[in-house]
Order: structure tokens, then C-alpha cells, then sequence
């Protein structure tokens, strides 16, 4: 028993901290009402009427609500070093984060994951880890490492470990993979974070049966009404490239749906968004906008998602429970005044030591001698091609075919371009080559090495000299973004930290995102679109329709390579 808090509660020493004159928003009853708050060694003591404290602050009638959880996040997707991206996140009011690290980990296994726990340890957050469950994603490419049961296990229990990371491999799953079995029966009784869009019927009943716990994948209100059904926690999305919020929340307010199994998360979120919006305080601000009640929006924001992921004394203000804590101007603007985590407020400006990583870390990108055409097309039978389709504002894409002989004319007019994506791991010189329409780009070649999940190095250009281009400046920089046209490299944004993070501050990496962004919509990159975040998707084999990895174009639908032609 924690003898001080208990003497705090009862007036008869002083606290370290009262929080005066707040408006206290109660997630357990859904009601806010008038009291101060006593806090000692970092923990709530009580709350109602304290006269004597070492630090004594009058809030003057401002709210003050649990501080926020983001239910599952990439940091990684930021690009911005752990340290700088949690301080962003704490701008905002966030002060747990449900990390996924399986980005870093394709690139560099558990020394990646290692990496991402360390530099966060001593940052003022709730900084928890999901093992990643998929490295790789599936075995139709190649990432840099295999993460087996046994790799898992000797890191399962670290501090800072909660469970096991999205479950993307469905199929492994329905047909008792044992790779995926053992995954699931290391952390049984653990939380187990699931993936899996647009998943119905039997299929989504035995995937519930299998102990998967959450969900992030769910795009409409029906499929997340669905999934809620089945026992399966909603993680309501609202990131760059992926934005499912107003859409499963106004099916919330119109059928008047319990939120007690919903939370809200990012999933992928670009930097530049999280600097100007936040993240889960931009999901409340977003859902209180389409209708849903404030409370509503708070507790799914807060004391639902510790309640989704087991997580003791976070996300209430209660006594005995943490001072993770957000002081509201309003909630209306959803301006955070101030920000406390275990009863010490945070300073989002203040100077943080970030951990550089290990040397090996910062030499990912290694791909293979490539061949005198790199990108030449695949033949296909009936000499045609398929068309990986864009979908505005979305990740998905749809699937069409187009016959070979009108290809060079649909690329010289701008309405095609090739992609492709390189092994940037192993050297093993693998290059799947296809054909994308929606992206926009007219005239040059975009690069990257953040390829969702197995992170080797995707590019889209209109020709294939601006293309190798944009390769061979990538390889020199040790990964991050790239633009090239006309066989100069019009800007490049290095991501040192395996090919993914820069250790750059966030108003500059920030201003060079933007940067990078308008000079590729310049060059006509669709405004539907994010250039780089929306293209990093395009190589993921597990989002409908069509796909392409490092081995082909792949079909999701039917789970298998597209047949090329003898």
C-alpha cells in the first residue's frame, strides 16, 4: 500500500501537486463536475477539496481530462527519430502510444525493435511495444529478417512488451499455420491486435475464434459493426493515407452504438499532419464533429482503449491511478493548455537526448546488381498488362488489364506510369516490374524506401532513365525519399535510420516533408494522393486488390502472383 497517497487523500500531509479549480471530465460516469486534484509520486491521491501542496496551481475552471492513448500507431510511418515523434505526440496531449514496430523490425529484426524501446524508456510517455506478428508480411517478398516465435520470445518479456502486433497473415490463421499458431499461443492471454480489411462471414467468426482481440482495417461502419459482433475491439482509423473516421462514426451516432469496445487510433500518420493536427485529439475533435457527444469521444479516446489493451491505473482520473493528465482550454477548439505525465508537467519544446542508432542501422540499403533493363515489363498471356488502379483518398486499389501494344502511348501521355520495387536487403537482385494509374506523376521518376511492410525500395516514374536515376541516389544516401527529372535529382530527404527515420528536429523534417510533397504534386502527382505515404502502400500484399512486391504483381483477392506468360 502506497502509505503516502493515502495520507495525501485525507489531508493530513501535503501533496506535491494540486490542480486547483478543474473541471474534472470523469470517464467512468460520463460526467464533469468541479473539484481539485492532489497528486504525490507521480500517481493521482485524490481528489475534491486540498488546501496545502508543495506546488499549488489554479486552473481557473479549465477541463481536465485523462491524458489521451493512441491505440496503434507506426512510429516509424513519421520518420521522424522515437524520441522527436513521441514529444509531438505529447504536444497533443497523448501520453500512451500502442506501438507496432514491425517497420524497423523488416528492416533490421529485434535489433530494430530493441532500438525503438530504448530510445523511448526514459521520454515522459507510455511507451508500449506489440511484437510484430508478420516479418514478413507474407512470403510473396523479401523483407530484411524473418521474425520467428523463438526470435520473439527472447524479447516477449522485456519492459515495455504488451502482446503480439497485427495479425496481417488471414490465411495463416484460417489454416492453423503453425509459424502463426505458435506466435498466438506465445502471447495467449495477452493482447493480440488484428488486420484484417474487409474480412465477413465464417472466415471473420473463426479469426475472432483465434484470439484475435483488435481490429484497425475496418473502412465502413457495417464491416466494424461486424467485427464488434464477433467480440473483435474497433480501432477506429484516422491517419494520412487511411481515414475511416467519419464513416464508421456517423453509422455510430445513426444506429445510437455503444463505443464501450472502440478506441482510436493513426495507424500511419505522416509527420507534417501530426505537427499541425495531433493525432488522437484530432480524432475526437473529428468524431465530436460528426455528431457523436464529447464524453463519448473522450472515453474511447482514453479509458476504453486502457480497458482494450489490459492496461492498469491509465486512462481515468481516479485515486491510486496514474497523473497522466491533459488541461483543455475548451472542448470545443480541443486546445491542449497543458500536459502532465505521472504528475510532471511535460515541456513538448523541451531538449530531449535522442538515441542514435548503431551503425548497422544506418546501412539498410543494399540492392543487387541490376540488369541492362531493369524495368522492362513482364510478359503476361494474351499479351496483356495488368493495371494496379488507384482508389482516391484510399489505399486500396482495384485491378484492370490493358492490352500490351497501347502501353508505350499510355505512358508517353501521362496516364500510366511503371512501378517497381527493388530487394534492398540481401543483394539478391530481385525486381518485380508493373503498371500503376491514378499516381498522376507526368514526367520523371519518385523513389522511396519506405515500402510498406518488407520496406524495400519502391519508384514510379514515366521513364526508365529517371528511374534508375532515382535508385542509384537512394543507394548513395542510405535510403529516404527521392524526386528526379530529366535525370537530375530535383531534391532528396535522406532517412538514415534504416532507410525509414531521420534524426532531423520536426519543424525542419516538417518543412522538408512539405517540401518534397508540393514538388511532387508540381510534377503531377494526384492531390488525391500523398506522394510518398499513399505510394509506400502500393507495395503492401495484404490491401486488396492488386499489389506489387519485389517478386511481381501480386492478386490479394486471390491471394496468389498474377501468371506471366511463358
Amino acid at each position: 500500500m502506497e502509505h503516502c497517497l493515502v495520507d495525501v487523500a485525507q489531508n493530513q500531509i501535503p501533496a506535491q501537486l494540486i490542480l486547483r479549480n478543474a473541471k474534472i471530465v470523469d470517464v467512468f460516469t460520463g460526467s464533469i463536475y468541479p473539484a481539485d486534484i492532489a497528486i504525490a509520486n507521480g500517481k493521482i491521491a485524490g481528489i475534491g477539496h486540498y488546501e496545502t501542496g508543495e506546488t499549488v496551481i489554479d486552473l481557473q475552471g479549465r477541463y481536465v481530462s485523462p491524458g489521451l492513448i493512441n491505440a496503434h500507431c507506426h512510429v516509424e510511418s513519421s520518420m521522424a527519430a522515437p524520441g522527436y515523434y513521441c514529444m509531438e505526440e505529447l504536444r497533443w496531449g497523448v501520453t500512451t502510444l500502442i506501438t507496432d514496430p514491425h517497420e524497423i523490425a523488416n528492416v533490421a529484426g529485434t535489433a530494430g525493435i530493441r532500438y525503438m524501446l530504448d530510445a523511448t524508456r526514459d521520454l515522459p510517455i507510455n511507451y508500449y511495444v506489440q511484437m510484430p506478428s508478420c516479418v514478413p508480411a507474407t512470403p510473396f517478398e523479401h523483407a530484411g529478417c524473418v521474425l520467428d516465435a523463438e526470435q520473439m520470445r527472447e524479447i516477449a518479456d522485456e519492459p515495455g512488451v504488451l502482446g503480439l502486433g497485427e495479425v496481417m497473415n488471414v490465411p495463416g490463421v484460417l489454416s492453423h499455420d503453425q509459424a502463426v499458431c505458435e506466435k498466438l499461443d506465445l502471447f495467449a492471454g495477452r493482447p493480440i491486435d488484428g488486420h484484417a480489411p474487409g474480412l465477413t462471414g465464417e472466415a471473420l467468426q473463426a479469426y475472432a475464434a483465434a484470439g484475435i482481440q483488435t481490429d484497425h482495417e475496418s473502412s465502413t461502419w457495417e464491416e466494424a459493426r461486424a467485427k464488434l459482433r464477433a467480440g473483435i475491439a474497433v480501432l477506429v482509423r484516422e491517419g494520412s493515407a487511411c481515414r475511416n473516421l467519419q464513416a464508421i462514426i456517423e453509422g455510430v451516432v445513426a444506429d445510437g452504438a455503444s463505443v464501450s469496445r472502440m478506441a482510436f487510433c493513426t495507424d500511419d500518420k505522416h509527420l507534417a499532419d501530426i505537427h499541425k493536427e495531433g493525432t488522437t485529439r484530432w480524432c475526437v475533435k473529428q468524431a465530436v464533429a460528426c455528431g457523436l457527444p464529447a464524453m463519448s469521444a473522450l472515453q474511447m479516446a482514453t479509458i476504453h482503449a486502457a480497458q482494450i489493451y489490459g492496461l492498469s491505473r491509465v486512462g481515468a482520473i481516479a485515486p491510486g491511478w496514474w497523473a497522466d493528465l491533459v488541461v483543455w482550454e475548451d472542448l470545443e477548439s480541443w486546445m491542449p493548455h497543458q500536459v502532465y505525465h505521472h504528475g510532471m508537467p511535460v515541456d513538448p519544446d523541451g531538449q530531449i537526448l535522442v538515441q542514435h542508432p548503431t551503425q548497422a542501422l544506418r546501412e539498410s540499403v543494399h540492392v543487387g546488381a541490376l540488369p541492362a533493363q531493369p524495368f522492362a515489363l513482364p510478359r503476361y498471356p494474351d499479351d496483356m498488362q495488368p493495371v494496379m488502379e488507384m482508389v482516391p483518398h484510399e489505399i486500396l486499389t482495384n485491378t484492370a488489364w490493358m492490352a500490351q501494344a497501347e502501353v508505350p502511348q499510355a505512358l508517353a501521355q501521362g496516364t500510366l506510369c511503371k512501378i517497381a520495387v527493388l530487394e534492398r536487403h540481401h543483394e539478391t537482385g530481385n525486381i518485380g516490374v508493373g503498371l500503376i494509374r491514378g499516381y498522376g506523376l507526368q514526367d520523371g521518376a519518385i523513389a522511396t524506401t519506405v515500402a510498406h511492410d518488407s520496406h524495400n525500395m519502391i519508384v514510379v516514374g514515366t521513364n526508365d532513365a529517371d528511374m534508375l536515376a532515382a535508385v542509384q541516389e537512394l543507394t548513395r544516401v542510405q535510403g529516404g525519399y527521392t524526386i528526379v527529372r530529366q535525370g537530375k535529382v530535383v531534391d532528396t530527404l535522406p532517412l538514415p535510420i534504416c532507410g525509414l527515420m531521420s534524426e532531423d528536429t520536426p519543424d525542419h523534417l516538417t518543412v522538408r516533408l512539405e517540401e518534397l510533397s508540393q514538388k511532387a504534386h508540381e510534377m503531377g502527382v494526384s492531390e488525391t494522393a500523398d506522394p510518398f505515404i499513399t505510394l509506400s502502400f502500393m507495395a503492401l500484399p495484404v490491401i486488396p486488390s492488386l499489389r506489387i512486391t519485389d517478386m511481381g504483381m501480386f492478386d490479394v483477392e486471390r491471394f496468389q502472383f498474377i501468371e506471366r506468360a511463358e
